[in-house]
C-alpha cells in the first residue's frame, strides 16, 4: 500500500464520518453487499479523482469490496478532508491528497494515480483523463473505459471527442436522471446555501442574490434562494434557460446590470470570466461573491487581487478586497466550489444515487467490453435501466410504490 497524506493519525475522525454517511447511504449499502459477493473489479485497479470527503470515501470502499485496487486522490485542494483521507488509508486504500495542496502538488498526485497503470477512471472535472491522455499515453490501452461526474467534465470530454483525441469509453454519470434532477438540482442547491451560511452567518432574507447560470445546479440554487426569503435575479448566456428563469419568477439581466444590484453573487455556469474586473467597480460596498461551479475560473479572484487596494482575511474562509472607490467586496474560499471548500458538499442522501449511479456505471463498463473505441465514438450516456433501477431501489427505500404498465398500455404505447 502507498499513499500521500497529511496525517495517519487522523483517521478515527475520519472513520466516524464516514460511518455516518454509510447510516444515510442505503443504495451503497445494497450495491457493497452484491459487489462485495460478486467481485466485478476483481483484479482491476481503479484511478479516482473526486471531491475527498465522508461520500466519496464510502464509494471508495464500495468498490474496493468488489475487489478494485483503489488508488485515491481528491479534485479540489480546498475540499479534501485529511481525517477521511486517513480513514481510507486505514482502511487499506492508496491514498494521495491533502487539505491545501498547491498546484503543483494538486498535480502531482494527479500524477501518482495515473502511474499505476489504471484500468477504470472515475473522474469530477476531466483532470485524470485530460492528464492520461498527455503525459500517460502509453498506459492508455489498460484503460477499459471511465466514467464522469460533472458537467464541467462533460464538456471538457466533448471537447475531446469532437477532435477525436478521446481514446477509451466514457460514461456521461452527469447525464444520467438519478444524477443531474437531483444531485445538480436538490444537492448543489442545499449544499451551497449550506456553505455560505455556516461561513457568512449572514441572514439571505431580504438580500439580493445574483445566481449566474440556470441550468440544474443555477436553477436548484435559485430555488433554494428564494425560499430562504431572498429576490433573486438570474444571469444567463442561453435565451431559452434564461426564458426558464422569466417564467420560474425571477428577474433576468446582464452581469453588467445585475453586478449594481446583487449583495450575493453565486457563479454556476461551467465557464469562465463570468464575473471580471468590469463587474467589480459596479458592486455594493460589502457584496459577497462566491462559486459553485467546478473550478476556480468563474469569478477573476486573481484580477481582484490586482485592482484592490488592500487585501485581507475578513473572516474564516473569507477574504475582503478593498478598491480604490472605497467599497469592500469579500470572497468566499477564494473562489473555489463553496458547498466543498466551505462546507461537506451534497447531502448524503443525494449522493447515494449519485454514487450508485457511478458504482453501476464502472461495473458496466467492465461488463461491456465490447463498447466502441473508435475515435469520435466514446462518449456514452447512462443505460436507462441503470437509471430506473436506481430509482427503483430509492423509491423501495422510501416505502413507495409505483403502478406499472399493463400489457394493454404497453402495446398502446409502444406498440408490442
Amino acid at each position: 500500500m502507498i499513499s500521500e497524506i497529511r496525517d495517519a493519525a487522523l483517521w478515527p475522525a475520519g472513520e466516524l464520518k464516514i460511518e455516518w454517511v454509510r447510516h444515510h447511504m442505503p443504495l451503497l449499502n445494497a450495491l457493497e453487499a452484491e459487489f462485495r459477493q460478486e467481485q466485478p473489479f476483481a483484479g482491476l485497479k481503479v484511478a479516482l479523482s473526486v471531491h475527498l470527503e465522508a461520500k466519496t470515501a464510502y464509494l471508495c470502499e464500495v468498490l474496493a469490496a468488489g475487489g478494485a485496487a483503489m488508488y485515491v486522490t481528491g479534485s479540489n485542494p480546498l475540499s479534501t478532508q485529511d481525517d477521511v483521507a486517513a480513514a481510507l488509508v486505514h482502511a487499506g486504500l492508496n491514498v494521495f491528497a491533502w487539505h491545501g495542496a498547491t498546484p503543483e502538488e494538486y498535480e502531482a498526485h494527479i500524477r501518482r494515480v495515473l502511474e499505476v497503470g489504471p484500468n477504470l477512471i472515475i473522474d469530477d472535472g476531466g483532470d485524470l483523463v485530460a492528464r492520461m491522455h498527455t503525459e500517460f499515453r502509453h498506459l492508455i490501452p489498460d484503460v477499459i473505459g471511465g466514467c464522469e461526474e460533472t458537467t464541467t467534465g462533460i464538456l471538457r470530454l466533448q471537447a475531446m471527442n469532437r477532435a477525436e483525441e478521446l481514446t477509451f469509453p466514457m460514461m456521461l454519470v452527469n447525464n444520467a436522471d438519478c444524477k443531474h434532477l437531483f444531485d445538480n438540482r436538490y444537492g448543489t442547491g442545499q449544499s451551497v446555501w449550506d456553505g455560505i451560511n455556516r461561513t457568512t452567518n449572514l441572514i439571505v432574507a431580504g438580500k439580493t442574490v445574483v445566481v449566474a447560470g440556470y441550468g440544474w445546479c443555477g436553477k436548484g440554487v435559485a430555488m433554494r434562494a428564494k425560499g430562504l426569503g431572498a429576490k433573486v435575479i438570474v444571469t444567463e448566456v442561453d435565451p431559452v434557460k434564461a426564458m426558464e428563469a422569466v417564467m420560474d419568477g425571477f428577474s433576468v439581466m446582464p452581469m453588467a446590470e445585475a453586478a449594481r444590484e446583487g449583495d450575493l453573487f453565486v457563479t454556476v455556469t461551467g465557464c469562465a470570466g463570468v464575473i471580471t474586473p468590469d463587474h467589480f467597480p459596479l458592486m455594493k460596498d460589502g457584496a459577497i461573491l462566491c462559486n459553485a461551479g467546478h473550478f476556480d475560473v468563474e469569478v477573476d479572484v486573481a484580477g481582484l487581487r490586482q485592482m484592490a487596494v488592500k487585501a485581507a482575511p475578513a473572516r474564516a474562509n473569507i477574504m475582503g478586497y478593498r478598491l480604490a472607490n472605497g467599497h469592500t467586496l469579500y470572497v468566499i474560499a477564494e473562489g473555489r466550489l463553496v458547498n466543498l471548500a466551505a462546507g461537506d458538499g451534497h447531502p448524503a442522501e443525494i449522493m447515494d444515487m449519485s454514487f450508485a449511479i457511478q458504482a453501476l456505471s464502472a461495473r458496466y463498463l467492465v461488463e461491456h467490453p465490447e463498447l466502441p473505441r473508435e475515435r469520435g465514438t466514446m462518449l456514452h450516456d447512462v443505460p436507462r435501466a441503470i437509471d430506473e433501477e436506481v430509482a427503483r431501489r430509492k423509491l423501495a427505500y422510501w416505502n413507495c410504490a409505483i403502478d406499472t404498465l399493463t400489457p394493454a398500455q404497453h402495446r398502446y404505447l409502444y406498440g408490442d
